[in-house]
């Protein structure tokens, strides 16, 4: 078996080609190159090739540059140019000439020597640059001086004024109280306007405006007259109609009257409306109507009832009605400021009769005054409100009451 496997491998070996060896390869391609070209004979592997040597010209040198003619003599250099070459120096090669015959050719340049300007030589321009600093140098040092003296000026404030400041609020001082012939000579002196103005009396009451029973209201006849003349409607039909005619009555009628003014037609301006007992079952058509312009007939106020005649005289001599605001105060017209002063006295004296008359029964206090009239003003329309002192109304009224009332 083993000599089976040697044959084998023996056999292996003789079948494959023989490798050629490198330097063979090489002789041989050259040798065939050699045989393409006829330069050179075939020459056998194993003889060396012959290499021949090769030699270059040498490179002449260039002519040296011709200068260019200046017309302008060029400047003397500061520094004497170096000695130039002797003759005993080398001459140059082939490397320096490849290294400076390309170098740009540099000549020396001059500029010319600068002097510097004298005084005398300034233009007017730098002047005129001086003007411009000194101007704004000046005007630098005067706000300087502004800021200064606001400062001192802050700084003097402060010192005369020291913070924090406190201000004690001023309390409202109330006036002093007045008699009632003082309290109207200073209406009269304060009222200034062009018309004649009306002297007004403004009562504060302590009574609990809520209570509908402890209510204030009443009427007074003026004894010097009322500030204004009153229109007055009458709803009345037949006999009573034609009487209230007689006593002056601006506007007359019956049921006819109540239809105008519920369907718009009449507007009713007027001041103050009577009706007789008759009538007031037909009002309820127009109750709203009036109520809203506080003309409701009323049998308190005396606008309801059968004497028209004489309602309508009292009305024409002076009545004044007053009632209590939701406030609990009073307020009434007592006349003009062209009334003499003893017409007004009395007309004040005479509502302050009418008031107390007008007292509810509820109050627990006994006194006339006290816990009823809390303050009393009067003023005319445009003038302020002067207080009047308690004392001197009720002995105006004691002197009213004894005077005129029997």
């Amino acid at each position: 078996m083993a000599a089976l496997k040697l044959v084998l491998s023996q056999a292996r070996r003789h079948s494959l080609p023989q490798r050629a060896s490198p330097f063979y390869s090489l002789t041989s391609h050259r040798s065939l190159s050699s045989s393409e070209s006829n330069s050179n004979p075939r020459r056998r592997p194993s003889e060396p090739i012959p290499i021949q040597p090769v030699s270059y010209p040498v490179k002449p040198k260039p002519p040296p540059p011709e200068p260019s003619p200046s017309p302008e003599p060029e400047p003397q250099p500061l520094h004497p140019p170096p000695p130039p070459p002797s003759d005993s120096r080398r001459s140059w090669t082939r490397e320096d000439i490849r290294y400076v015959k390309d170098a740009p050719s540099i000549a020396p340049v001059s500029y010319p020597s600068r002097v510097a300007p004298l005084p005398d030589d300034r233009v007017p321009a730098a002047a005129a640059a001086e003007e411009e600093v000194e101007s704004e140098r000046r005007k630098i040092e005067a706000e300087n001086e502004l800021r200064m003296r606001m400062a001192k000026a802050a700084e003097e404030e402060r010192m005369k004024v020291p913070f924090p400041l406190l201000i004690k609020p001023k309390k409202n001082e109330k006036p002093p109280l007045l008699d009632l012939t003082e309290a109207i000579r200073q209406v009269k002196a304060n009222a200034k306007a062009k018309f004649d103005e009306t002297v007004e009396a403004h009562v504060r009451l302590g009574v609990d405006s809520k209570r509908t029973e402890m209510a204030v209201r009443g009427t007074v006849i003026l004894p010097h007259g009322a500030p204004k003349a009153v229109s007055v409607a009458v709803f009345a039909q037949g006999a009573e109609a034609e009487e209230a005619k007689a006593a002056g009555a601006d506007i007359v009628g019956g049921k006819e009257l109540i239809e105008e003014i519920a369907s718009g037609k009449n507007k009713l301006k007027v001041d103050k409306c009577f009706s007789t007992p008759g009538m007031a079952p037909h009002l309820g058509k127009i109750a709203q109507y009036l109520r809203k312009r506080r003309l409701m007939p009323d049998k308190k106020l005396g606008t309801l009832t059968s004497d028209i005649a004489g309602q309508l005289k009292e009305l024409r001599q002076g009545r004044v009605e007053f009632k209590m605001e939701s406030k609990s105060i009073l307020h009434v017209g007592l006349g003009k400021v062209s009334y003499k002063e003893e017409a007004l006295r009395e007309n004040i004296s005479a509502f302050m009769n009418a008031v107390l008359l007008a007292k509810p029964t509820g109050l627990k206090k006994t006194s006339k005054y006290a816990g009823y009239v809390l303050s009393v003003h009067i003023n005319s329309t445009m003038g302020p409100g002067l207080p009047v002192s308690i004392q001197s109304l009720s002995k105006a009224a004691d002197n009213y009451k004894k005077t005129h009332v029997v």
